[in-house]
């Protein structure tokens, strides 16, 4: 799988290119991680047995400051699948002008088949293998797929352990006891509705008349689910691994999140008698979702959702990416001959990453703001960057896509060329 996803980002990176002024010396720099490590994972079960697991942490540049990414712990996850998501988060935070470089990390297993105390173990294992490679001026880590506060908790706190200080800033998306961020947990979900908020009207489109299908009903698709129901979009389907439910009418939202809290699955949504409204939904695959006619198409699970083969059932008018690569390079094509705007990843969910940003700033200062402070910041710095990216893609005339890595690599290439480029040595110029 992931093979595809190095070649599919170098390729966005490619496109983006030709509408771009830069250094040799920048294209060079920027086609190679700066840093991979590779560890095995010593884990004691509860059974007394031994286990080893692969860890990755991949630092891809930190030209504009220390690495930031996720880590994640997920069966696919492997050193090139590590490299490709912090190839992406390069770009992500140069987009959204953030002082970091792009980071990731990962270990092979599956979660569900761990004990709590497991989890632990590994978690701080983890740490120990990588400590030297990370911290709070190199590289930060970050909540991802199937890791959560309570992880990065332990994670944070063996670093502090193994550095003899309390170290909050090394680990974003913490519990707020331990140095979190008011507003990290619903980030990703609260920055794409911004977005959504700012794009819409361009269009002529009001909340009310605007059909949403949300595919991937965890943390953020499940907020951003809440978020527009609230505001008056009518979220007519959403689905989790285990499928879907579809209403022409809409969804109430609200209960559906109660079910699927309750039972961990949204199939059946309705519960009985009063507690919520009794809907008529059918039940659909996470593939009729994809091919729903709606306005809005929201993936919010892994990457590799539309592709090639399935891009030309999509009807929907507006995608707004809140995972990572859910759209290959080819089915973006197809998308786009279709007249559907695709709104990229780097931008739309990159919410979480900025708020992460408030965290390790809140950190370092010791000085913690409000929910409303921490929202109104990430207001304005999505809204900004939005436009500004909409604005390149207008000029350009190219997909907001192509549009938001041009963004990202001018502001990449002006931080090389300060650190000097062959122009600057060869020509003298200053």
């Amino acid at each position: 799988m992931s093979d595809s996803l190095f070649a599919d980002a170098s390729q966005r990176f490619a496109q983006a290119l030709k509408y771009v002024q830069i250094s040799e010396d920048a294209i060079e720099h920027l086609k190679y991680p700066k840093a991979s490590l590779q560890v095995s994972i010593p884990v004691r079960m509860d059974d007394g047995s031994l286990r080893v697991f692969q860890g990755y942490r991949v630092r891809y540049d930190d030209t504009r400051g220390p690495g930031k990414g996720g880590v994640r712990f997920h069966p696919s996850v492997s050193m090139d699948e590590v490299q490709s998501l912090a190839f992406w988060m390069t770009f992500k935070c140069a987009a959204l002008n953030l002082p970091f470089g792009g980071a990731k990390g990962g270990v092979a297993l599956n979660p569900k088949e761990l004990s709590k105390f497991e989890l632990e173990r590994l978690s701080r294992g983890y740490i120990e293998e990588i400590a030297d490679f990370i911290g709070p001026d190199v590289d930060i880590l970050a909540p991802d797929v199937y890791t959560n506060q309570m992880i990065m908790g332990w994670m944070m706190d063996q670093y502090s352990v193994i550095k003899r200080k309390i170290s909050p800033a090394v680990v974003t998306g913490k519990p707020l006891t331990m140095g979190g961020s008011l507003g990290r947990d619903t980030a990703t979900a609260t920055g794409a509705f911004y977005v959504i908020e700012a794009m819409m009207p361009k269009f002529g489109r009001r909340p009310q008349e605007t059909t949403v299908a949300i595919q991937g009903f965890g943390n953020a698709g499940a907020e951003l689910a809440q978020l527009l129901w609230q505001a008056g979009y009518r979220v007519v389907a959403v689905s989790d691994s285990q499928g879907g439910i579809y209403a022409a009418q809409g969804l109430d939202i609200p209960s559906v999140r109660q079910f699927k809290e309750t039972t961990r699955s949204v199939k059946a949504v309705y519960c009985e008698g009063t507690v919520c409204n009794i809907v008529d939904h059918e039940v659909i695959t996470n593939q009729d979702l994809l091919a729903l006619d709606v306005d809005i198409l929201v993936p919010a699970a892994l990457e590799n959702q539309i592709m090639a083969e399935n891009a030309a059932n999509c009807r929907a008018k507006f995608i707004f990416e809140v995972a990572n690569g859910p759209v290959s390079a080819a089915a973006d094509a197809i998308l786009e001959q279709k007249g559907c705007q695709v709104f990229p990843d780097i931008l739309v969910n990159a919410g979480g990453v900025t708020v992460s940003y408030f965290e390790w700033v809140q950190n370092r200062s010791g000085l913690y703001w409000s929910l409303g402070e921490v929202n109104q910041r990430l207001r304005q710095r999505m809204v900004e960057e939005a436009e500004h990216i909409w604005k390149i893609a207008q000029e350009l005339a190219v997909s907001m896509r192509t549009a938001a890595y041009v963004h990202a690599i001018n502001r990449l290439a002006e931080a090389l060329a300060a650190k000097g480029t062959r122009d600057y040595y060869v020509n003298g110029h200053h």
